[in-house]
């Protein structure tokens, strides 16, 4: 266990002082593949190279860019300048929030993982819905959904990728399918997000 189950019971990566993350415990069971004796071939593991070398790499290193890119965006101070280019929502109208968020979201969503885009993304609306002193959720669900609109480039979600390395999808495919599917999803949203969810979030209320 890396992390603390409790404050008196912390876990074993506590003692690398936040080195160990849930990357190091992948690695280590990923290792211990090499190690592990196979019962069903003598003198064999349960992996080796040539094994190895069969794994679907291309899923995993495109899936690992979208996340590289994330947390390049970070550490890179792109986040703050995402957060100022955002700055134009203090001052828009409240029925043009909804369809702005999802549009920068889903542009976002393209080039790195949906999980991350929405870790991205929704930390820097709650900083500008505190701004615009209006409700969090009016940001923050429109910026989260715009997130799966990812129809566009295999980076966006796993279940593209496995779709393009299979060979049969070309980019130009998902475009031209995936670009009318984000058109009608930022619609709907941005009909459905000041009217419908305005009651069901309570957006229209009080800022908590």
């Amino acid at each position: 266990m890396t992390r603390s189950i409790t404050d008196d019971i912390p876990g074993w990566g506590a003692l690398f002082h936040g080195r160990a993350g849930d990357g190091t415990a992948s690695v280590m069971m990923a290792t211990l593949l090499f190690i592990i004796p196979n019962k069903k071939h003598e003198g064999e593991k349960l992996m080796d190279w040539n094994k190895c070398k069969k794994l679907p790499w291309n899923i995993i290193l495109l899936l690992g860019a979208g996340f590289a890119i994330a947390d390049g965006v970070k550490t890179s101070g792109l986040a703050g300048v995402l957060s100022e280019a955002l700055d134009f929502l203090e001052s828009a109208p409240y029925w043009a929030i909804a369809p702005a968020v999802a549009l920068v979201s889903g542009i976002i969503t393209e080039f790195t993982s949906n999980n991350a885009t929405t870790t991205l993304v929704v930390p820097l609306l709650i900083q500008i819905a505190k701004l615009m002193k209006v409700h969090p959720l009016l940001l923050m669900v429109p910026g989260a959904i715009g997130a799966q609109f990812a129809f566009l480039l295999p980076t966006g979600t796993p279940s593209n990728i496995v779709g393009f390395t299979t060979g049969h999808i070309d980019i130009s495919d998902m475009i031209k399918t995936g670009l009318p599917l984000k058109v009608a999803g930022i619609a709907v949203l941005s009909l459905l997000m000041p009217t419908l969810g305005a009651y069901v979030f309570g957006t229209n209320g009080k800022v908590p």
